[in-house]
């Protein structure tokens, strides 16, 4: 059996985000969402999970590089804002030894209890930019969600390939931070990172032609759980204030509301779920 998760990033991030998630989740494609608990749609897009989303899977989308952290983190932040670092910021360092990993924890247990805090049991934990794979970060993360009985951390290791040199090299870089943070995580938790399914999407994010990358990975699926990383959304004033990743949003929603694309999903050959049913 091939089985299959296709989750939205980002919900939260911005009310035109929130709508397109909904929609494709609506159109039968995304199957799970993971929700920043720091963004300003926060609240918007717990309520509408509740009121018009029930059987989409939600999770955690660890949020260190964005606005204001929920907990007393001074290793996270730059003192003179109160904010979190930028995200090259962040990962110098990483790569420094300089991110306490105590209060990575405590950041992610945080985040996990807002999701709690407005009615939604986390199904998973990912995160903004992939930070969870670094070191310092990814053995605090993995301790937070034994601790809080998530059953999927995401591994964020996509298959790399010669047809796509950009998007390579970034899984890559992300393949060796993954390396280097495995060192640092307790025994006890490196089961929960193992039981993480296959990972795809980096190379489909803000292609032109997803459309089509989508409907090869789907027929490629290896046996087994695959997760499939998308980000559907509407470009609006809260999300330009935030990122760059903008306008392609609206082209993964086309593509994850393709007849075509639903069609594949109802052939019959993928069961198609949330992380709801890793538990």
């Amino acid at each position: 059996m091939r089985i299959l998760v296709i989750n939205a990033d980002d919900l939260g991030f911005a009310p035109g985000v929130n709508r397109g998630i909904f929609e494709a989740h609506a159109a039968g494609t995304v199957s799970s969402a993971s929700l920043i608990a720091t963004a300003p749609a926060f609240g918007e897009a717990a309520e509408r999970v509740q009121r018009d989303a029930t059987r989409l899977g939600v999770g955690l989308h660890l949020n260190l590089v964005s606005g204001a952290p929920l907990a007393n983190v001074p290793s996270l932040i730059d003192p003179a804002t109160g904010r979190f670092h930028a995200f090259d910021v962040l990962v110098r360092r990483a790569l420094a030894g300089q991110v306490d990993a105590a209060e990575v924890r405590r950041e992610c247990e945080a985040q996990l209890a807002a999701l709690v805090a407005v009615g939604i049991t986390p199904t998973h934990i990912d995160s903004h930019r992939h930070v969870h794979a670094m070191p310092g970060i990814l053995p605090a993360v993995a301790a937070a969600a034994h601790g809080s009985q998530i059953p999927v951390v995401r591994r964020p290791l996509d298959k790399v390939s010669l047809l796509d040199p950009v998007a390579s090299a970034k899984m890559l870089a992300v393949h060796a931070a993954w390396r280097a943070a495995l060192a640092g995580v307790a025994p006890a938790h490196r089961g929960l990172l193992a039981r993480a399914p296959h990972f795809r999407g980096m190379a489909m994010q803000g292609m032109p032609d997803i459309r089509e990358r989508l409907l090869a990975t789907i027929d490629q699926l290896p046996i087994g759980a695959t997760e499939i990383m998308v980000h559907p959304g509407y470009d609006d004033e809260v999300l330009a204030s935030q990122d760059a990743f903008r306008a392609e949003r609206a082209v993964e929603l086309k593509a994850l509301c393709d007849p075509a694309v639903v069609a594949r999903l109802q052939k019959g050959d993928v069961k198609l779920v949330s992380f709801r049913d890793f538990s």
